[in-house]
């Protein structure tokens, strides 16, 4: 989908604990920093619908499964993709695509790393139900 870029991430083993690499600078899909959070969501819960008229979203999970789907209000086309440790990649959408998700583990958290600083004034929230997914 057009303003959604899935870029693999580097995770090395270590036996005291793992890392987990989310972002560089350097990164070609990199468009700047504002702000990061990490945001929970339980099992068979789903936070969404948002869109952003002007923030990039950088999202990783580094604990537990989450589904996304993002939607194009314009082409009516959903893109899904469900992403954990063991498919480890981090998700960037552009301004402008509808994101929804949801939990699929008992525990699940992901990290965000927005390209401004949180202002509500340029995020528009739906109803679950205003857009046509089944979850």
């Amino acid at each position: 989908m057009d303003g959604v870029i899935l870029s693999p991430l580097k995770q090395i083993s270590n036996p005291k604990g793992d890392i987990f690499h989310a972002m560089k600078k350097s990164d070609t899909d990199f468009d700047g920093f504002g702000e990061v959070y990490f945001s929970q969501i339980y099992k068979n819960n789903v936070k969404g619908w948002k869109t952003h008229t002007r923030t990039t979203l950088n999202i990783v999970v580094p604990i537990g499964k989450i589904k996304f789907v993002i939607y194009n209000d314009n082409t009516k086309e959903f893109f899904t993709i469900t992403l954990s440790q063991r498919k480890y990649l981090r998700l960037t959408v552009r301004p402008g695509l509808w994101v929804a998700f949801k939990g699929i583990n008992e525990d699940n958290m992901l990290l965000n790393m927005i390209s401004i600083e949180h202002d509500p004034s340029e995020s528009i929230n739906k109803d679950l139900r205003e857009f046509n997914y089944a979850w």
